[in-house]
């Protein structure tokens, strides 16, 4: 068998090129994401960065290649979104690469000593563990979740029913780690580098890459099944209305008259829409600083009745201890139905949200309706709460900011399929979207320096029923945080395992 060649590379040389790599590996996963949208780049692009921390960085120096992806990407991706916030939220990728250096000084070695066994599931398991525990952050959510390039290719996309976004993360994981993997394997099996203790076999790379196509086949052909199998439920003519500028800054800038010309262009664009046939208006988060049920500076019962249509309000209040924020529907009787408070308040701008933990669905005559508000929709678990009661469709007030307006709606694609329910997005000005139990995007008006738009649709609703996912809830995420656990607190025992065995041949 031919040996591989040797190559005397110093570490200097070695870190530059593993840096270069690394960077751009951070480089592709930005552009994947919006609004560059260059989605196929989500499969590939951890590809150089893992070649770079398993073999071209100086062993003692692997974590850095890691760190400096990361960096890149969240930078790229996150930095845009928290710039205009001005919140400690700023220094979060340079909070990420750091914890990423510290976690993952030891990888290398686990791997070499392990014959690289545990690569693809270690690595799958990490990265699925790692979202998992994003979840359970009031700051991070799902935000940067490797699934969301993919919004737009609702052909791939439809198993996050059943396995959820994480899910979803796992399969891109597994494709980027298998084809890794035989890069790494090819590399070896030509040249060998100095400090260099161990070869990857190519066999066990070309297995790999074998389960993670044939995988990803099967994922494949159970999206197709899904997107192709109709739902036998009636549609419902919907309404989002977005103003020009957002009513809740205005107000709280004490631009009264200003807010009031707004609310009133509102009311302008919901007869419009009700003329157009809307049987549910969606107004934004915040679109009213004070309660409708109690206050009628704005009488919405008279105006349900007046244009026979559903609304769902959001509004907040301001109490001595902090914000009521909630949404609140009314019926074409002018009844109105209940009250939902937010679920994740935004805490790192000062968000509170004191009437948070209802999650009423109602019965109407159009179907079973709910609401969540805004950074609800970066979370899985408050849609799955509404899906689990049957609510059929989902009314979204929300307010963003214009660096994510070409972002946050591709979130409600994933809580709409998770579900398989219908989703409406009304925002304050800059992102508003109308999309179906299959992600479709029916309707959108996404515009980053803000605008009006009256978005009206006929939406399919959901079955009612839910989904695996809506029952089983982030079960994927659970498999993924155990196998992290393990891996975590097991290596010492599965490095000795296999060196033990090693010396017993």
């Amino acid at each position: 068998m031919k040996q591989p060649q040797s190559i005397l590379l110093s570490n200097p040389i070695r870190i530059l090129i593993g840096l270069t790599l690394s960077i751009l590996s951070g480089l592709a996963f930005t552009l994947a994401f919006p609004p560059y949208e260059i989605w196929p780049l989500i499969f590939v692009g951890w590809i150089p960065m893992l070649v770079a921390q398993f073999r071209i960085m100086p062993p003692r120096l692997s974590s850095i290649a890691s760190a400096v992806a990361l960096f890149v990407w969240m930078q790229g991706y996150l930095g845009p979104v928290f710039a205009p916030v001005g919140t400690f939220m700023v220094w979060l990728p340079l909070a990420v690469a750091l914890l990423s250096l510290l976690a993952e000084n030891g990888l290398r070695r686990f791997h070499e000593n392990t014959n690289y066994r545990w690569f693809i599931t270690s690595g799958v398991a990490s990265w699925a563990g790692s979202e998992m525990i994003r979840l359970f952050i009031p700051i991070a959510g799902t935000w940067a979740f490797a699934a969301y390039p993919l919004y737009r290719q609702l052909w791939l996309i439809q198993p996050v029913s059943i396995f959820g976004i994480i899910g979803m993360g796992m399969l891109i994981s597994l494709i980027n780690l298998s084809f890794a993997m035989l890069c790494i394997a090819a590399l070896d099996k030509r040249w060998k580098l100095p400090q260099e203790k161990s070869i990857l076999p190519l066999p066990l790379a070309k297995r790999w890459v074998l389960i993670g196509s044939s995988v990803l086949v099967v994922w494949i052909l159970i999206s197709l099944v899904q997107y192709n199998r109709p739902l036998d439920t009636p549609s419902v003519r919907a309404a989002a209305i977005q103003p020009a500028i957002s009513p809740i800054i205005t107000a709280n800038q004490n631009q009264t008259e200003k807010a009031i010309n707004i609310r009133n262009r509102m009311l302008e664009q919901s007869q419009t829409a009700a003329q157009d046939g809307a049987q549910l208006i969606v107004w934004p988060e915040g679109a009213l600083m004070w309660d409708p049920q109690v206050d009628s500076q704005i009488d919405f019962s008279e105006l349900a009745r007046e244009t026979q249509a559903h609304f769902a309000i959001g509004y907040v209040v301001n109490m001595e201890k902090g914000f009521r924020n909630e949404a609140t529907v009314i019926n074409p009787q002018g009844e109105f139905l209940g009250v939902f408070g937010k679920d994740h308040p935004v805490v790192f701008g000062g968000e509170t949200s004191l009437s948070r933990g209802t999650y009423p669905v109602y019965d109407t005559a159009i179907g079973k309706l709910a609401t969540i508000i805004c950074y609800d929709l970066d979370y899985t678990d408050t849609a799955r709460k509404m899906a689990r009661q049957g609510a059929q469709l989902i009314a979204v007030p929300s307010h963003d900011w214009g660096s994510i307006a070409d972002k946050h709606y591709s979130h409600v694609v994933f809580r709409a399929i998770e579900n398989r329910i219908a989703m409406v997005k009304a925002d304050g000005g800059f992102d508003s979207a109308i999309i179906d139990p299959y992600g479709r995007i029916l309707a959108l008006a996404a515009y980053p320096q803000g605008g009006e738009a009256t978005l009206v649709a006929d939406v399919q609703l959901g079955s009612g029923k839910g989904t695996l996912s809506s029952r089983l809830g982030d079960w994927m995420g659970w498999v993924g945080l155990a196998g992290m656990i393990f891996f975590t607190f097991g290596s010492g025992w599965l490095e000795k395992k296999c060196l033990k065995n090693r010396s017993d041949k």
